[in-house]
Parts: structure tokens; C-alpha cells; sequence
């Protein structure tokens, strides 16, 4: 476990390197304690690759990360994943589209992908079934419904849930609004939204192509293009027309109201 004052992710001087093309470059970051991140860039930014580092599933081509108190090449990665959670589409791709919706919730205990891998109790059983009841999913119809036959909403608050069941010390989040229509991304960034100000949910870190997909309560950000940050740190400093330009190669104008962002091309 990480002290109360200790970084929850602390990267240094961190590069990804591919057949000579540089996928992040001299990345410097820390992730403290009750953070809530929101990281964006265009795509090909390097958004995905250094979600990846920050969850322990791919290796630096050199710098320093630190992970939960952990440094990478000195613990076991496999050890260290399963005290990370990540919400994507590829996981959700993963499980069987048959599982109820319930069971794929219970697969979060253990980080594994179908219930009968592990044994699970009445009270776990009851965990999922509140979890699924605070995204507003509750009930034995949506709990017995087969996760293949959800909207694509419905499956991302699935998931999330499930992200929640292994009591997880980071929660990582690869693009969840992506794909949903307007009522879906809405019921989805209210349940963000509240999950941000609990202050019994660990840090998490939402990547996202958009503004006005970032939940109200997200307390930093960061701007990425072609591998690099633009721009770092509590978000309303980060989130001006300036820094969002830059990263975005187009000028726009920023604007926050009631808590949420939205940007638009200047005239």
C-alpha cells in the first residue's frame, strides 16, 4: 500500500520507443493520492501507451515509473496489475457475451474473466448487486440479462462496476464515452461524477478525445501530442485556450459552466 503521502504514480524522464518512432517522450508525471485525472490529446498522442505504463502492462524503453509505491524492474508485474483496475473496450471484448450482467460484475473480485475460475460468497453477491443498484442497473432482470444483449451504455456501467468489485488502489480509464449516444454519456458522467467526489474511490485516470467527456469533480489534467505533454497539473490551468490549441493543433476556445467543459473552434 502507498502512504498518504506518497505519489500514487510517479513517472521520470519516461520514453516508448517502436521501430525508432518515439510513442511517448521524457515523460514527467505524478499522480498524488485522491487525484482525479483527466489525460487528452488527439489520436496518436500517446494517450493509450502511457495508460498502458501507468498500468503496469508495458515496459519503458527507459525513465522511471513508480507505481503504487512500486518501481517497475523491481516488482512483480503480475502482482502489481492485479492492484490496478482499467475500464476499455478491450476488456469488455474479453468476457463472454453470454455471462449475466451480475456475474460479470463478480469477475472484478478477482480480475479474472469468468465467475467459475473462483468461488464467491453471499456477501460478494451482494456487493455486485449494490454496485450495479448505485449505476442505477439494479434489479433481477438487469442482473440475469446476458452482457452481450446490453446497450453499449448499459455494458460500460457494467464494467465500471465490475472495475469497483476488486477494490481496486487505481482505476484507469481508456475513452468509456466513446461510441455512446447523448443519454448513455450523460448517465455514464454523472456516475463518474460521483464516484469523483467519494473520497472512499482511489485515484483514477480517464483518457479521453474530449472536453465535454470529462466528469465535474476531475481535479487535474493533462495534454499530450505526438508523445509529449503540452501541459500538466490542476486542471483549470491546464484547460485554457492556449494549451488546448497547442495540443490539439487547432485554435479553440475553452469554457467551463456548471462543471463541465466544452471546446469549440475559434471563428
Amino acid at each position: 500500500m502507498t502512504g498518504d503521502d506518497r505519489p500514487v504514480v510517479r513517472l521520470d524522464g519516461v520514453a516508448v520507443v517502436r521501430d525508432g518512432v518515439a510513442l511517448l517522450d521524457d515523460i514527467t508525471w505524478t499522480v498524488g493520492a485522491g487525484e482525479r485525472w483527466a489525460l487528452l490529446g488527439p489520436n496518436g498522442s500517446g494517450k493509450t501507451t502511457l495508460l498502458r505504463v501507468v498500468g503496469a502492462g508495458l515496459w519503458p524503453t527507459r525513465g522511471t515509473v513508480e507505481i503504487l509505491g512500486e518501481v517497475l524492474g523491481r516488482v512483480d508485474m503480475r502482482e502489481l496489475r492485479r492492484r490496478i483496475t482499467v475500464v476499455s473496450a478491450s476488456v469488455g471484448r474479453s468476457l463472454r457475451p453470454a455471462q449475466p450482467a451480475l456475474d460479470v460484475v463478480l469477475t472484478g473480485r478477482h480480475a479474472a474473466l469468468e465467475t467459475w475460475w473462483h468461488e464467491y460468497t453471499d456477501a460478494d453477491r451482494a456487493r455486485a448487486g449494490a454496485l450495479l443498484d448505485d449505476a442505477g442497473f439494479g434489479g433481477d432482470p438487469f442482473a440475469a440479462r446476458a452482457f452481450g444483449l446490453l446497450s453499449e451504455g448499459e455494458r460500460q456501467q457494467v464494467l465500471l462496476a465490475r472495475a469497483l468489485m476488486g477494490d481496486p488502489e487505481l482505476i484507469l480509464m481508456d475513452e468509456p464515452a466513446a461510441g455512446l449516444d447523448l443519454g448513455a454519456r450523460e448517465g455514464l458522467l454523472a456516475r463518474l461524477a460521483a464516484l469523483a467526489v467519494d473520497p472512499a474511490v482511489p485515484p483514477m485516470v480517464l483518457v479521453t478525445h474530449h472536453l465535454e467527456e470529462i466528469p465535474p469533480g476531475v481535479s487535474h489534467a493533462a495534454l499530450l501530442r505526438r508523445g509529449s505533454l503540452v501541459a500538466v497539473g490542476p486542471i483549470d490551468e491546464v484547460l485554457t485556450d492556449d494549451s488546448v490549441s497547442e495540443a490539439f493543433g487547432v485554435q479553440v476556445s475553452v469554457e467551463r459552466r456548471g462543471g463541465r467543459w466544452s471546446a469549440r473552434a475559434q471563428d
